[in-house]
Formats: C-alpha cells, sequence, structure tokens
C-alpha cells in the first residue's frame, strides 16, 4: 500500500491524538451492540458526529475519520493517508506485534509505562481478543472476518511484543 500526506493538512499532534483516542469507540459494548456496523465504520460515524459539532477542522476531522475506517483494512493493494497508515501500523504492532521493528523497543517499553496494558492482549481474559470475537460472534459479516476473527484473535493472543508489559 501506497501512503500519502493526509489531504489540506499537516499532521498535528492534535490530529494524531485525536485518531488515537477516538480510533476504537466503536468496540465498546454499548457501541458494538447499538448497531449492524462494523465496530470501525460505526466509530468512524460516532468520531465524525463528534468531531464536526466542534471547532475541529474538517480535513481535521475527516482525516480522523477516515483513519479510524481503515485503521484495521490492512490491504496492500491502493493508497492510504500518513495518518491512516500511522494507525494501521501502531494497531497491528500493539495488537499482534507484527511490524514491530517499525517501531523503537524504546518507544514501546516507554508506551506501556505511561499506558499500562491491563490484559490487553495477555491470556486468559485478554480484552481485546475477545472484543474481536464477540463481533465475529454478533457480525459475522464485519470487516473483521477479513483478517479470519478467530486468526486475529488468536495472534493478540500470542503478541510476543507486548507479553512482557502485560
Amino acid at each position: 500500500m501506497n501512503y500519502l500526506p493526509a489531504p489540506f493538512i499537516n499532521i498535528s499532534q492534535e490530529t494524531i491524538l485525536l485518531a488515537c483516542l477516538l480510533h476504537d469507540i466503536g468496540s465498546t459494548p454499548s457501541n458494538m451492540h447499538s448497531t449492524h456496523l462494523s465496530f470501525e465504520f460505526h466509530g468512524g460515524i460516532i468520531a465524525h458526529t463528534l468531531l464536526s459539532s466542534t471547532a475541529s477542522p474538517q480535513p481535521q476531522y475527516e482525516s480522523v475519520v477516515e483513519a479510524i475506517i481503515r485503521h484495521q483494512d490492512l490491504d496492500t493493494r491502493g493508497n492510504i493517508h500518513a495518518l491512516g497508515s500511522l494507525m494501521q501500523i501502531a494497531t497491528i504492532v500493539d495488537n499482534t506485534g507484527q511490524y514491530a521493528d517499525f517501531v523503537h523497543k524504546d518507544t514501546i517499553a516507554e508506551v506501556n509505562k505511561e499506558f499500562p496494558r491491563q490484559g490487553w492482549s495477555s491470556t486468559p481474559g485478554c480484552v481485546f481478543a475477545e472484543t474481536v470475537r464477540e463481533e465475529g460472534r454478533c457480525k459475522p459479516w464485519a470487516h473483521t472476518s477479513k483478517m479470519g476473527v478467530e486468526a486475529f484473535a488468536t495472534g493478540i493472543e500470542g503478541n510476543e511484543v507486548m507479553r512482557e508489559f502485560e
């Protein structure tokens, strides 16, 4: 996949922060069960509604929404803007440990010190693996099925890169 600069804006720290804070908002239990949409798409709609009603400039909130919708779209074909690419890399490193060589190991350690994982990918009771499985159970058509629900959940539980931080 080719990455392109986010349209009309420089990617500010604020824009990255908004994308990070909101990227999984559609996966909360109440949001996941309030719609038939895949959690990324519903999360994009929630973020659009929220950010378009604030002083956020349109190019900023639309870049955030695009990144949320595409953050698990790991296909290698096509183009994606830089914020979306950043979100994809962060998501896959965080969840499965793949592409960890893209991020310095000290950065991974510092982030996990500041923001403890609290069972995000450790077994038993892995928080995100169970979220993925729940979406697969209640929405077998969801976008996550493109990656294989059980394969993705198992990859999350087997995340050796983050194991020491659990």
